[in-house]
């Protein structure tokens, strides 16, 4: 097995040497914040406590093998020095840069009276070593919580935070380090987890936001520790969108063989499409998918988990509630917004939410730190966004006008719940049938089915969707599935369901407004012409035509996909036999959507949706190695034995609201 999938072996844990007050830091800033007229006067950052903030730059923490981390450190202070005595802490762990973003997360904690930790994860940006994505991060997570302990402004309790790669590292040092001294809880936000099933690898198809990240992420760390590979670095970034047309990436053959830890991640990554692959051993918080080579433990501990329904990754964060409630006796809390990944804002792609939509997470966060860390119990369980273990934004309930921005205003509300599913939701298969429509009514015909032709050359376009990492590749959230200028690879005008490739079914319209919240799955029979093909399916809220819409709108809510090698489960290859018919299921990303009275519930069927996941080439070759391409005619069936449907949660009108 290639060096780089194993964790390296590293001596005992030997104790550190004893640091006492604040004697070692690089540099020392002290940051005065503006009295309250400046302050209302300020557009932007988040509140600001009563302390003021000394900020003690760059101290290389040493882990157990010797590499050191940097680490910057913010303390509550008064008349610029830092204030007596011993605080709880919180703990951020970053591979983009501790000092990106101007400090005013920490400086926020902080002016409210934490100790606040920011590190670069190790090979990333000031720290020594070699990034090699979470390996490393359980011990050095561990090890920096030692070492936080001992310092004489810390009271020995740090709590964590963060979203996206930020929040992976709470996730792996909470299940691989269950002991760890001193965590006493975490706030994952729209957190990497479970990478082999819905992350890097979405059930079988490897997402094209991971190659973006690669190539712009990669650069930005390296350029700043070798400022020789600048030129280089930054013409593949430029040229990053023909990369990714070309994949598979192949060892020695691009700029990235100048990073190699870089390279050899991605192609770790692409060629290892089983979720049982040993290149996935971390953060796998679920286990139901198959067998593992060890099971992880997570820490039992009070954990506020907050996720976005046009996030990446809001499959993971519903989950890890789900399957961590299960586990723990601990106070779980979980927010799911309408959001896209790490933006809490009102309007995401071309819709509008709603002034309700947004919130201030460090507002929440500092409740919660002050629960766990500073026991006060005066908003747990008693108000939002604590006042029940689950609170959900109910998507959709807006009038479809279009507002002075220019954005469809499909609005939404906030509501309580206590648990992830909801246990009142009815799971409700509405049919495919052969005339396009879609109806909770099975198919009586006994032979029917449509088939299209699959050009991994041509794939369908991503417009919108559950995206990160998009910057110049993809667009994020809720958007229109027309193509136009803003879309790279599909620039005409034209709905996505004009193309042949796709195969729409849809309800009449709606005679009254039906909630659908949720997990949903769409149940497929087919076969194809190739060896091994991708099935896709979108659900779409459709609008009429309206004043502000004569063409309607096709709003995209949610989207998945299944490579058909992996029909059986996620570590069992097995291709098709030509001609031979399937049974398989899709899983979409749970989502809370409104559709509402005269609006049309679609599904859309194809077998690509490009660069959101990489196309397959139909050949049955080893996936990551391939370099054919072949077309496929690709058959769904929806007749009385084989009724392709999708299942959706329908929340009764009488059970709403709770």
């Amino acid at each position: 097995m290639p060096s780089f999938f194993t964790h390296r072996a590293r001596s005992s844990h030997s104790p550190f040497f004893r640091r006492s007050g604040l004697k070692g830091f690089v540099l020392a800033t002290l940051i005065l914040f503006p009295g309250p007229d400046e302050a209302r006067a300020q557009s932007a950052g988040p509140p600001t406590g009563p302390h003021e903030v000394l900020v003690l730059r760059d101290e290389m923490v040493p882990m157990r093998d010797g590499i050191r981390l940097a680490t910057d450190v913010y303390l509550p202070a008064r008349n610029g020095s830092a204030l007596a005595g011993q605080h709880p802490t919180i703990m951020l762990r970053t591979p983009y840069d501790k000092q990106g973003g101007g400090g005013r997360t920490p400086t926020f904690y902080a002016s409210h009276g934490f100790a606040v930790v920011v590190q670069d994860v190790r090979g990333r940006f000031k720290s020594e070593g070699e990034w090699i994505r979470f390996v490393d991060d359980p011990d050095d997570g561990y090890d920096t919580g030692e070492w936080l302990a001992r310092q004489s402004w810390s009271n020995g309790e740090f709590g964590m935070t963060g979203c996206s790669y930020v929040g992976g590292t709470q996730h792996v040092m909470a299940m691989t380090q269950p002991t760890v001294p001193g965590l006493r809880t975490v706030i994952p936000e729209d957190a990497t987890s479970n990478e082999a099933i819905q992350n890097r690898w979405n059930f079988g198809a490897f997402e094209g936001r991971n190659l973006n990240w690669i190539f712009t992420n990669g650069p930005a760390s390296a350029m700043a520790r070798n400022p020789e590979l600048v030129p280089m670095l930054e013409e593949m970034r430029n040229n990053r969108l023909e990369y990714i047309r070309m994949q598979p990436i192949r060892r020695g053959t691009t700029p990235l063989k100048h990073i190699p830890e870089y390279e050899d991640w991605l192609i770790g990554a692409m060629t290892s499409p089983r979720a049982n692959d040993p290149f996935w051993k971390m953060l796998r918080i679920r286990d139901e998918y198959g067998p593992y080579s060890e099971a992880h433990l997570y820490k039992e501990m009070p954990i506020y988990l907050v996720g976005g329904w046009y996030d990446s990754k809001p499959g993971h964060t519903t989950e890890n509630f789900r399957v961590l409630r299960r586990q723990s006796t601990a106070p779980m809390y979980m927010i799911m917004g309408p959001w896209i990944h790490c933006d809490r804002g009102t309007n995401h792609g071309q819709v509008e939410f709603g002034r309700e939509a947004e919130i201030s997470q460090l507002e929440y966060n500092l409740l919660w730190f002050n629960y766990v860390l500073k026991g006060d119990e005066s908003v747990v369980g008693r108000q939002d966004p604590f006042a029940t273990p689950v609170r959900l934004f109910i998507m959709g309930t807006g009038d479809g006008r279009k507002t002075d921005d220019g954005l469809l205003f499909h609005g939404g509300y906030w509501r309580n719940e206590y648990e992830w599913p909801l246990a009142r939701a009815q799971m409700t298969p509405y049919y495919f049938h052969h005339d396009g429509t879609l109806s909770p009514t099975p198919p009586t015909t006994n032979s029917a089915s449509t088939t299209y032709t699959y050009d991994p050359s041509d794939p369908v376009p991503s417009i919108g969707g559950n995206v990160s990492s998009a910057g110049g590749i993809m667009l994020q959230g809720a958007w229109d599935q027309r193509g136009g200028d803003h879309i790279w690879n599909f620039q005409e005008p034209l709905p996505l369901s004009h193309r042949n490739d796709v195969v729409v079914f849809q309800t009449e319209p709606l005679a009254e407004d039906m909630e659908v919240t949720g997990d949903i799955q769409v149940r497929l029979w087919v076969s194809s012409t190739a060896l091994d093909t991708d099935f896709t399916a979108k659900l779409v809220d459709v609008y009429p035509s309206s004043e502000d819409y004569p063409g309607g709108f096709d709003l995209l809510i949610n989207d998945g996909i299944l490579r058909s090698r992996f029909r059986e489960n996620l570590w069992e290859e097995h291709l098709m036999e030509p001609g031979e018919a399937y049974e398989l299921l899709i899983t979409l990303y749970p989502t809370s959507n409104v559709f509402k009275k005269g609006h049309r519930i679609r599904v859309d069927i194809s077998s690509s949706n490009y660069p959101r996941f990489l196309p397959n080439p139909n050949t049955g070759e080893p996936i990551g190695t391939e370099r054919r391409r072949e077309l496929a005619d690709n058959t769904i069936f929806h007749d009385q034995l084989r009724p392709s449907h999708i299942i959706l949660p329908l929340i009764p009108a009488e059970r709403r609201d709770r």
